[in-house]
């Protein structure tokens, strides 16, 4: 079975637009700290903790798809659900289901790579194979 993991926010005012919906990158910022708290809620250390132990730095994105499907106001309760869906040699598909009560408002879809500093220029990184004890936690 597939973990799953669910995070849960308040939107706040200030992640509205003037019309008093949800600025639409507020979606993606709370889908990006959900894929976060979905590595530490399987035990994975922070990433600072891995580059230390590993080189790895972190999960950076390289693509993102989204569906809004319903507006979301200040002072409601949302839950972003996320898992893996797919494993791809260096990347992997994480999906997230961002939902108000049973209303689904966004559905996303982002692709990743574990990635490290460049071993030859270090202002660069470089994707490498997700380490198989994080694939152990995290299935």
């Amino acid at each position: 079975m597939t973990r799953r993991h669910t995070t849960r926010f308040t939107i706040e005012f200030g992640d509205c637009d003037p019309a008093q919906i949800v600025f639409y990158p507020n979606f993606l910022k709370w889908i990006d700290s959900a894929a976060r708290h979905f590595f530490a809620a399987a035990g994975v250390a922070s990433w600072s903790e891995m580059e230390a132990a590993t080189g790895i730095i972190g999960t950076p994105l390289v693509d993102v798809m989204a569906k809004f499907l319903r507006p979301a106001t200040y002072g409601e309760e949302i839950a972003v659900e996320s898992w893996i869906d797919e494993w791809r040699g260096k990347t992997f598909v994480m999906k997230h289901v961002v939902r108000r009560g049973d209303d689904v408002l966004v559905e996303a879809q982002e692709t990743r790579v574990f990635a490290r500093r460049h071993p030859e220029d270090p202002k660069r990184i470089q994707a490498v194979l997700p380490p198989e004890e994080v694939r152990r936690m995290v299935e």
